[in-house]
């Protein structure tokens, strides 16, 4: 039977129960949920112990609730990342898990399987994208997810439509932290600027950061370090803006504010791979006055080591609006008195992404992390025009590996990925020491548990990473991202 169907068919016949309970309830008083959603950083805010970066804002909200230290995207990349929290399943389970697939053919989700907004306003919530508070940009609007032919998700986009229709849910997708490439004219360009970059607090500077050891000790490198987390503090700029808005409207004492970010740094060895930093992401929930979700264990300025998949927003906020997750969903509650069992792990999957056809899995438990890298020969100097012109690093790293300078944990980045790799995240978070050659029988223990752990949920889960694209499919990404970005003239056929 296709792992599809497995799934499809208790969720179809869940689907009437559904239904009928949400309308016989929809009169019952929900809280508003709000969830603000960062572009591409990990744990690098204040209250994480970040240094050289400004987040009173981010910090208070954590103070407010609970902060989560073991929260991790399960791609290191939006699209897919997005489907899957949209859908309470994993991308791989859906077939959404190539990045920006399924755009212009006919791909329907399979029966069952509902976007979370369509859940919501079964029950009478207001859904809405949030680009604007009144005149004020706020957010993008992004979507960005692996199916299009489901109808509209969100009903407004404006800030101000809100406090008359309650309960709501809204989504602010923050611009930060991005590069400013939506004009499609990055290849023009001999720097692409960061969003916001020209206003956003210059906390950071080439002179007071200290970048991870993967990187060589470099001008370019510490420049672009700053860059980042200088746009983490414009985020957090925006937050403020967002949360003091709220309070102004009187809406704070019901609405649960959800703050997380959809995948993990946007740097070089960050986002699009499945290591810690391209996956780790924060997460802090802050419930309202009127609506307590939040137990004792849960309490004002708590912080959980719990291991959470961003899979289980979906399940999380389903039931903050009284809804009960269907069977099948993968998705789990994470916090409250009537949490799940918590997990053991939590798993990644990377894919296709833009033109760069590489497939390797992951997965953390609250200590170790373990990647399977299926692609032979792939590696971090693997060709992403995205990549090669937007992050300087990388096609620094290639300039001075070429000359012979580079050398330790900057030059190691350049040699191809293993085909197993063990991190040991408490003892080594920059994952620079990969243990799985080991000979520590200890070691050797937790490396059969975690490639066991994998090999259960890839099989478990119906993972379709093994079924590849067409090259059709393939081959138009190559063009639309040297139309995008440019091809280095290394990789220019001669």
């Amino acid at each position: 039977m296709d792992i599809l169907t497995r799934f499809i068919r208790p969720l179809a016949l869940f689907a009437a129960g559904v239904v009928f309970t949400s309308l016989g309830s929809a009169q019952e008083k929900r809280p508003n949920i709000l969830w603000i959603v960062g572009e591409n950083f990990s744990n690098d805010l204040g209250c994480y112990g970040q240094r050289n970066v400004a987040t009173p804002h981010l910090d208070s909200l954590a103070a407010a609730g609970i902060r989560y230290t073991n929260a991790f995207a399960t791609s290191p990349v939006c699209a897919p990342s997005r489907s899957c929290f949209m859908l309470g399943m994993y991308q791989t389970t859906t077939d959404t898990h190539n990045m920006r697939s399924h755009r212009d053919d006919d791909f329907k989700l399979p029966p069952g399987i509902q976007p979370l907004t369509h859940r919501l306003k079964d029950v009478g919530y207001y859904t809405a994208n949030i680009t604007h508070l009144s005149d004020l940009r706020v957010g993008t609007g992004k979507l960005d997810l692996n199916f299009v032919n489901e109808g509209t998700l969100y009903d407004g986009a404006q800030w101000d439509d809100l406090k008359g229709n309650q309960p709501f849910f809204a989504q602010i997708n923050l611009p930060e932290a991005e590069y400013d490439i939506y004009d499609r004219k990055s290849a023009e360009k001999q720097r692409v600027r960061w969003v916001g970059e020209e206003w956003h607090p210059q906390v950071a500077t080439e002179q007071n950061v200290t970048p991870p050891p993967f990187y060589p000790d470099h001008p370019v490198v510490r420049q672009e370090w700053a860059r980042y987390l200088n746009s983490i503090s414009g985020a957090d700029v925006r937050v403020g803006q967002i949360l003091k808005r709220l309070a102004k409207d009187g809406l704070d004492d019901d609405t649960i504010v959800v703050f997380f970010a959809d995948n993990g740094r946007l740097t070089a060895r960050g986002i699009h791979w499945p290591f810690d930093q391209g996956l780790r992401v924060p997460l802090i929930v802050r419930d309202a006055k009127n609506f307590p979700v939040l137990t004792e264990q849960e309490r004002r300025q708590s912080v959980s080591d719990r291991v959470v998949s961003l899979l289980d927003l979906t399940a999380t906020t389903m039931q903050f609006a009284g809804i009960t997750a269907p069977a099948g969903m993968q998705s789990r509650v994470f916090l409250g008195a009537d949490a799940d069992q918590p997990r053991a792990y939590a798993f990644a999957a990377r894919d296709r992404i833009d033109e760069t056809v590489i497939r390797m899995r992951s997965v953390h438990d609250q200590r170790y992390h373990y990647v399977r890298n299926h692609t032979p020969g792939a590696g971090f100097p693997t060709l992403n025009r995205y990549k090669e012109k937007c992050f300087l690093v990388k096609p620094l790293m290639r300039q001075l590996h070429q000359q012979g300078k580079l050398s330790g944990d900057a030059a190691a980045l350049m040699e191809p990925f293993p085909d197993e790799m063990l991190f040991d995240t408490k003892a080594d978070p920059h994952e620079t020491k990969n243990l799985a050659a080991s000979t520590d029988p200890d070691v050797q223990l937790v490396l059969a548990r975690m490639r066991s752990a994998l090999e259960t949920w890839t099989a478990e889960t119906g993972d379709r990473g093994h079924l590849m694209e067409p090259d059709a499919v393939v081959e138009p990404f190559v063009k639309e991202m040297h139309d995008w970005f440019g091809t280095p003239q290394w990789a220019v056929p001669k």
